[in-house]
C-alpha cells in the first residue's frame, strides 16, 4: 500500500474523519430557522463515512447526497442508513468535489463538514453557489484561527498546510463578497476534537499497525498523526473549526 492507501484505511472505520458531533450538526442545523417540516434536497459534500449525513436525515424531511470520492467512506455510510432505516432519505455518490454532476439551483441546502479545503475555502463556496437555490443555504465548517497572533510553531505549520487559513471575519468577508449573507457562525468546541477524533483515531491505531507490520510508512503516519494531536492540545487556544452558515442572496 502507498501512503494514500494506509491514510484510507487508518480513517475508514473511523465514525468521523474530523472533529465535530452530533451536538454541533443539530446546532448548525437549528440556527438556519428554517421549517424542518418542509421536504428538502441536501447536499453534503465531502461526506466521509457520513456522520453528520446521519444526523441530518433523522432530523429533516427530504432528500440527502452524500458526495465523497473514496468508495470505502461511502459503503460505511448505505450500512449505516439501511441499518437506521434512512436508505430512502439518503444516496451516495463516488465523486470528485470539483466535477459535480448537479444542475443550477438544484438544492435548498448545501453542506460540507471539514471538507471544503479540498477545493480551497474561495473556490469551494463558487462553485457551489450555482448548484444552490437563491434563499437557499451553504453550510460548512472550516479551520479558521481565533487569534489575530499566535505562536510561530503554529502559525508556520497551518500555513504550510492550508495558506487559507484565516480569522473568521477574513471567512466572513469572503462569503459576503461572493453573494452570500451570513445567518450564523460559532466554533467547535474542545470535546468535538478530542473525544470524537482525535481518542477514538488514537484507538485504531494498535490495529492499523498490526494490519501493515514492519511497515515504516505506517509508523510514519501514525507518528505524523500523534503530531497532529499535540500540536491540537498545546496551541488549542489558537485555532479550532469554525461553523459558517450563508444564505444565497
Amino acid at each position: 500500500m502507498n501512503e494514500f492507501d494506509l491514510l484510507i484505511d487508518l480513517h475508514k472505520d473511523g465514525h468521523r474523519q474530523g472533529p465535530g458531533s452530533v451536538k454541533d450538526t443539530l446546532k448548525a442545523l437549528n440556527m438556519l430557522n428554517i421549517d424542518l417540516s418542509k421536504p428538502m434536497k441536501i447536499a453534503d459534500i465531502g461526506s466521509g463515512s457520513g456522520a453528520q449525513t446521519i444526523t441530518l436525515a433523522q432530523h429533516i424531511e427530504g432528500e440527502i447526497i452524500a458526495v465523497d470520492l473514496f468508495p470505502e467512506f461511502l459503503t460505511k455510510l448505505n450500512a449505516d442508513a439501511s441499518e437506521l432505516g434512512l436508505q430512502n432519505k439518503i444516496s451516495t455518490l463516488q465523486r470528485s468535489m470539483d466535477a459535480l454532476p448537479f444542475t443550477k439551483e438544484e438544492f435548498d441546502v448545501i453542506w460540507s463538514e471539514g471538507a471544503v479545503y479540498i477545493l480551497g475555502f474561495e473556490e469551494g463556496i463558487k462553485q457551489w453557489k450555482e448548484y444552490l437555490k437563491t434563499g437557499g443555504y451553504l453550510v460548512l465548517s472550516e479551520i479558521t484561527w481565533l487569534t489575530n497572533e499566535r505562536p510561530r510553531e503554529i502559525d508556520e505549520h497551518w500555513n504550510t498546510e492550508y495558506p487559507e487559513i484565516a480569522t473568521a471575519s477574513s471567512k466572513i468577508k469572503i462569503l459576503e463578497d461572493n453573494g452570500y449573507s451570513i445567518v450564523g457562525y460559532f466554533v467547535l468546541p474542545e470535546s468535538s476534537w478530542i473525544d470524537n477524533y482525535y481518542l477514538p483515531m488514537e484507538n485504531r491505531f494498535e490495529a492499523f499497525l498490526k494490519r501493515h507490520p514492519n511497515s515504516e510508512l505506517a509508523l510514519s503516519i501514525v507518528e505524523t498523526e500523534k503530531e497532529e494531536i499535540r500540536k491540537y492540545k498545546e496551541f488549542k487556544a489558537f485555532y479550532s473549526y469554525g461553523f459558517y452558515l450563508a444564505r444565497k442572496l
